[in-house]
Parts: structure tokens; C-alpha cells; sequence
């Protein structure tokens, strides 16, 4: 997986994506997720299952795509059950709002 922390006005961005999806295309219906254009975004640090449940713990603001991703996501005790999946792959958002 890739980790990538993204810092914003209303605090920080937790981007992670399995490994094997950069690079890729996503669609289904009137959903793209474009994994080759966007790479930087999710290509940071590459991270073991292990680090992404740490990176994880107490995020506010994620952005999570594949299977790996969400598996450590809902092993940190997130609720990922409104992930939404792009050609089979689950993505999930979550945002809190200030």
C-alpha cells in the first residue's frame, strides 16, 4: 500500500491506496477514478498493513482505495460500510466536517 498525508486548511488528508491499483483506471456508471493521473496523490510512502492501521487510528479526513486499504481501515475501527466499489475495487471518503 501507499501512504500519502496531505495537509489542508481544515487539517489533514490520510490517503492510502493498495500498491497494485497506481497506475490504473477505474469506472463504473458515471464514477472514474483515475489512479494514473492522480498517482501523486495516493504514491507517497510505501506501507506495511501493520503502518497503515497506525496511520489510520484517529484519521479524520481519509481517502482509501482497494481492498488492503480497507481492510486496515476497519481493522483501526473504521466503519467502511459506505465504501462504494469502482470496477469491483471499494473506495471510501470520509470527511469530518468542522
Amino acid at each position: 500500500m501507499y501512504l500519502k498525508i496531505h495537509k489542508t486548511p481544515l487539517g489533514q488528508v490520510t490517503a492510502i491506496c493498495d500498491a497494485e491499483l497506481i497506475g490504473k483506471v477505474l469506472s463504473g456508471g458515471k464514477i472514474r477514478l483515475d489512479l494514473q493521473s492522480h498517482a501523486g496523490f495516493y504514491s507517497g510512502q510505501k506501507i506495511s498493513e501493520e503502518e497503515a492501521v497506525r496511520a489510520l487510528s484517529g484519521a479524520d479526513n481519509v481517502n482509501l482505495v482497494g481492498k488492503k486499504s480497507l481492510a486496515a481501515a476497519a481493522k483501526a475501527g473504521m466503519d467502511t460500510s459506505s465504501a462504494i466499489l469502482i470496477s469491483g475495487v471499494p473506495h471510501l471518503q470520509v470527511y469530518k466536517l468542522p
